[in-house]
This record gives C-alpha cells, structure tokens and sequence, in this order.
C-alpha cells in the first residue's frame, strides 16, 4: 500500500512557475503539494489526478477539481482545459507506461508550459549496497517501494524527455546522505577503477536518492535577471530583492541571480541580461565608472527605489547619475513613479507584494488584543499619539496588550506593564511576531516623504490577519476604512477606534479577513512574475533605444571615439554604510541616510 504525506516536497514546490495559471499535479496523492502551493498562489487553478480511494477525496477538499482515476486508462480527465504546469511527483515510477502518459498530456499543455518531474535515483548508492550484499528486498515505501514498476537513472530520464520533444532545461539532485554516499564510493574506489569509472563521475549519482528535472514545451529564450541587495535591515531587502527575484526564478526560462557588483558576472554569449541595482548612489567618477563598465558588458541597468530620493542628503549636490544614468527605474508607489520620471521616463511601478501568507496565529485570547508596531525611527509619527495610546491601556488594563519591535523609545514610552520589546530582528521573526497581535498601528505625519511611501505595513498586517490601525498618508490609497481596515486623522479618533476594537474584538476579526482575503486576491508577488519577465524583456527588445536616450541624458557615458584613450578610473572608493528606510521628515531637510555600500553578499544563483 502507498504511504502518502502531506508534506510538500520543497524541490518541486519551488519550481512550480508562480506564474501557471492552472497546475495539473498527476498523482497527488493527498494533496500536500497543492495546499502548499495554495499560500503562494491563491489564484491558481489547481487539480489532481490520484487512484487512491482513500487519498483522492482528501485531495478533492484541497483542490479545485480531482479526477479520482486510473491515469493510464484515462490521462486526460480535464477534457480541452489548458494546462501551464505539469507536475510528476514521484508517480511515474508507478505506471506501466509512464511516457505514453506523459505523452498524452503533453497535447493539453500550454505552448509556453513547464513539465516538472521528481523521480527516484536506481543508481543510489544503497540500491547498488544492497546489491552487492544480496539483501535487495521490497519495502513499504521510498525507494524500494513494493509499487514500482518503473526504475531511472539520470542518463535514461533525459533520453526519455529528448524522446517526448520537450526541451530539459535543468535536474537538481535530491541528497540526504551525502556522508554515507562519499564513504561508499571511497570504499568501492578499486572496484570502480576497474571497470574504469572515475570516483569523481560516480559519486554525484550515487549520493542522489531522486532527481527533480525541469522542461519546457518550446524552447525559449533565456534571460537573466541579477540583483545587487542592501545588508537586510527590516524587511527592505526581502520585500524588493530577496522574494522578487526568487519568484522570478520559478519561470523555467529566467536565472535570477542575487550578488554585488563584484560578484555579479555577465552570462555567456548574447543572453538577455537585466542588472537590478538595489537603492544606489551613483555620483561623481566613481559612480560613472560603475555604469561603464556594466554598459560594456551588456547590461540594461535598472535602478530599484522605493522612498523620495529628494530626503536622502547623501543623494543631494554633485552629479548624481543614480536615476538618469541608467536604462530604467523600478518603484513602489505612482508618488514615486511621478517623482522619478523627472529623471528617467522608463519607471515602472512594482508594489509591494508578498511571497506567501502565514497561517493565522492571532486570537487565541477571547479577553484581550495585542497591539504590534515595529518601524524604524518613526519617532516624529508616533510621538502625537503617545498620550492617546497610554489612555486606552490604561483604560483597558490587561486587556490591551503591547508588542514593540525594532523602536526602544516608543516602548518606553507606554505607560504600562503589558508590553514586550523585541530588538531589530529578521524579517521571518518580525513576521511571526506580527502574526502574534491582532491590531498593527500604523502612523505616518503627514509630509512629502511620508506621502510617496507605499502601503507595506497594511499589506503584512493583512496577511497576518492583524487589523491595521493607520494614519490616512500612504495608507487611504489602498485601505478601504471600515472594510479591510480603521483610518485615524487625529489622536482623538484613534483613542475611539482602539477602544472599540478593544471592547468589541470580533469587529476587528471582521475587518482582518477581509485585508488577508486582498492580500490573497491582489498583493501576491505570484501576481508580479509575469508583467515583471514581461517589462523585462521589453526592455532588453529596446536596449538600442533606451542606451540612446541614456547617453543624452548622461554624454558622458557615451563610448570614446576610435583610438581616444579614456583617462584612467579612480580607485575603488572604500565601502561606506549602506542606505537604509530613512526616518520619516516633518521639516523640508530629512535626517541624513547613509550612503550605500558595495555589498558583500557572495552571489547567489536562484535555480534557473
């Protein structure tokens, strides 16, 4: 008998494109995958294929169609629906005739579709042990499973998918045991030298228990997008780096790379390439020598921005090349996407968007809120409302409790003993402290940078089911007051409003569901892939265009004439402090920000 488990197998789950429409997992099982894939992509049509009577309506509860059948007998129980991602996981090992199944549903994927395929190793190394011991025996499950019908190497998987027509892009192998692995081969090193196999070509085939293949259904051509990233500080460099680029890995066709300047090589050959500078500061020779030598290697160089640039003084006086001096600008807001045209008019705005949502964590507590605020340097915000705050807690007592993250000041500026402090933490623990409260309290004073910040904490909140608690600035652009969130214009309506929720715990739940059901609906960054492959690539179709327009912007980036010996770079100026979310401005000069850093993050290469 087959043992399912609800557990997503993370390799496949990954390479799911965030993108697919509608996934058919063939052979589901319970429905694990799904459900998992459910918290990335809410919008997915997803269905199922499983034979077992027991795993099939498990399946059914979690996906929005499963055909309980024989797929060998009827691989097609959709009818014409179109498909944009096949998913195989650790099934064709059970079919008689797995390729002939493949093969027919191949004809309902999509031009553009992806064919995911995880399937166990016959060349593991306990396989070939057990072998040699005479000990080889069937078992209930995993790779002896007594259900196999069907055994694969790596060599004769590809052949298979070079017979189907689909084009292999890439195999990631899955290993658990690679200590065991390594001293399996090293004992066996005579042996393999004998039948003239190096140690070196055994080893990675024996230390992987399964192989995971991704294909696409017509070739493609590639792109890669790399991305230099800020040291982490709260969650900016997650929200615009870390999680776009690894959503923009799941497109079988795009390799996303996160690295520095220094780490960041060009792909080989004429392969579309898009470089993503992450809040730069590009002034001065240095910052022109920068943009040549990445105009040189091919690069179209889009600056990512998300805050008022006018308010970081370090980006103030001088020549300043951070927005003109490259092809295109990415943002966050339509404030910003307006500011920024003043200096480039190829902006593009991105909001931001979340990578999955959490499990609710909140209202275990009938008799009492907890309220969350996690900023940085938002003393000028908060400061107004203190005496407010401190009135309804101590009204409330016990009832109203305080989570404060990242901001000392503000937690010893509450006027009770029902409060917690955590100090500047990772973004997943600042998630998972959020997901705790029930209220998240969101000021912003009303001033221009405030007024180009975008909607984040409402966004984070809504995915926790936390109720937003917010000032209008930034926040009334997308938090309908009174639907998925409450509104304060002044220290006198949020002592109402909080007190409300306080008294009344449940209209607050109500309002909670409804921001986590917008989140679900609009702010996914599964919702992101597609237009941002697509700007992307436009970009690179228009390169000429664009390197054009960037040169009489900037004559200065413009190649010498034939023969003209360009005066030497000055040296690499010495790493400085990177720029971080400044502090929010309530006079026209904003508290300085420091200036950015060449990063020292080793490259990362997102699959793809």
């Amino acid at each position: 008998m087959t043992v399912f488990h609800d557990a997503p197998n993370p390799d496949l789950l990954e390479r799911i494109p965030l993108a697919a429409r509608t996934v058919l997992d063939v052979g589901c099982g319970r429905g694990g995958l799904g459900l998992a894939l459910r918290t990335l992509n809410p919008n997915a049509r997803i269905l199922g294929i499983e034979l077992d009577d027991e795993a099939a309506p498990i399946a059914a509860s979690r996906y929005d169609a499963v055909a309980h059948v024989n797929v060998e007998q009827n691989p097609l129980p959709f009818g014409d629906e179109v498909i944009d991602c096949l998913v195989y996981g650790d099934v064709l090992e059970h079919l008689r005739d797995p390729w002939g199944v493949v093969s027919r549903q191949l004809t309902r994927l999509a031009d553009d579709g992806t064919v995911l395929i995880c399937a166990p190793n016959v060349e593991h190394w306990t396989f070939v042990a057990r072998l040699l011991q005479g000990t080889w025996e069937y078992e209930p499950s995993g790779l002896f499973d007594a259900t196999h019908l069907r055994w694969f190497s790596l060599s004769n998987l590809r052949r298979a998918l070079d017979r189907l027509g689909v084009v292999a892009l890439d195999v990631h192998p899955r290993v658990f045991d690679a200590d065991r692995a390594t001293r399996f081969v090293e004992t066996l090193g005579p042996a393999l030298a004998a039948l003239g196999v190096t140690k070196q070509n055994y080893a990675p085939r024996a230390a992987a228990l399964q192989y995971v293949w991704r294909a696409i259904k017509t070739a493609r051509p590639r792109l890669t997008v790399a991305a230099t990233m800020l040291k982490p500080v709260g969650g900016v460099s997650d929200l615009r780096v870390v999680l776009p680029q690894h959503a923009l890995a799941t497109d079988p066709t795009v390799t996303a790379v996160i690295g520095t300047l220094e780490t960041i090589r060009p792909p080989a050959g004429d392969t579309p390439r898009i470089l993503v500078l992450h809040r730069p500061i590009l002034k001065g020779a240095r910052g022109l020598e920068i943009l040549r030598q990445r105009l040189a290697e091919g690069w179209v160089i889009v600056t990512e921005f998300d805050d008022h640039p006018d308010y970081f003084p370090a980006m103030q006086g001088g020549e300043n090349w951070t927005f003109a001096g490259v092809h295109a600008v990415q943002t966050t807001t339509d404030t910003l996407v307006e500011i920024l045209r003043h200096h480039n008019p190829e902006v593009a705005r991105f909001p931001n968007a979340l990578r999955t949502v959490p499990e609710p964590a909140n209202y275990a507590h009938a008799d009492r809120l907890t309220l969350f605020f996690g900023a940085l340097n938002r003393e000028g915000d908060w400061a107004p409302y203190m005496d407010a705050l401190n009135d309804v807690a101590a009204a409330a007592g016990d009832r109203l409790q305080f989570r404060v993250v990242h901001d000392e000041a503000f937690f010893k500026a509450l006027r009770t003993p029902h409060k917690q402090f955590t100090p500047t933490c990772d973004y997943s623990t600042y998630t998972q402290l959020l997901s705790e409260c029930e209220v998240s309290f969101m000021p912003l004073a009303d001033n221009p940078f405030n007024r180009a910040k975008s909607d984040l904490k409402f966004i984070e909140a809504g995915a926790c089911r936390v109720t937003a608690l917010a000032s209008p600035v930034a926040y009334d652009r997308t938090l309908v007051d009174g639907e998925t969130g409450l509104l304060f214009a002044d220290a006198d309506e949020l002592r109402m409003r909080l007190m409300r929720l306080v008294a009344v715990p449940e209209d607050g739940r109500v309002l909670a569901d409804a921001a986590r059901a917008y989140v679900l609906r609009e702010r996914m960054l599964a919702q992101q892939v597609r237009p941002r492959i697509d700007w992307y690539r436009a970009l690179w179709d228009r390169r000429a265009e664009l390197t054009e327009a960037l040169y009489s912007r900037v004559p200065a980036l413009m190649p010498p004439p034939s023969g003209t010996v360009r005066p030497q770079a000055l040296p690499p100026a010495a790493p400085q402090p990177a720029p971080i979310e400044t502090p929010p401005v309530q006079t026209a000069t904003a508290p300085a920000a420091p200036a950015p850093a060449e990063l020292d993050t080793a490259e990362v290469r997102l699959f793809g």
